[in-house]
């Protein structure tokens, strides 16, 4: 899952534009933002989901835990800041289905780091998956999966 979710973002950081160049620093920080979006959507701080926001960005983006800990520290702001989750996902919308598919489940896991979904994850959740245009089916398979690996 982690392998498949790292070569999801790599793509996704590697594709850039028509000039080839790719804009690292603001698909970081959407990615990052999301999972704070998730973590902080139910008004609870847990150190649960702190440290699945942390693993998740280090085995995703291939960076250290220094520099999660500062690209979180970032997002969180950001987050704290937006009006609307558009500005996050705008830059993801080219993603395949598949790949589309491997970034809910990973909001998904963040959602459920300290054992339970709440609903306001879930709907935080099911907007980006919209937003993302991500089929309802593979929204529901990505919240069975990381149940699933929560539960195990």
């Amino acid at each position: 899952m982690l392998h498949k979710l790292r070569t999801l973002f790599q793509q996704v950081m590697n594709d850039g534009d028509a000039s080839g160049v790719s804009d690292t620093p603001s698909l970081h920080l959407a990615i990052a933002s999301l999972l704070c979006e998730v973590a902080s959507a139910d008004h609870v701080e847990d150190h649960r989901e702190a440290r699945a926001k942390e693993h998740l960005l280090v085995n995703l983006l291939d960076i250290s835990e220094d520099n999660a800990r500062a690209l979180l520290e970032k997002a969180q702001k950001q987050s704290d800041l937006s009006v609307s989750l558009f500005e996050f996902t705008t830059n993801l919308r080219s993603l395949s289905q598949e790949q589309r598919y491997d970034l809910i489940e990973a909001m998904w896991q963040v959602a459920y780091a300290d054992g339970t979904a709440d609903p306001i994850e879930e709907a935080v959740i099911r907007q980006v998956a919209e937003l993302i245009y991500l089929d309802h089916s593979a929204f529901i398979r990505a919240k069975l999966s990381a149940q699933e690996a929560t539960d195990s």
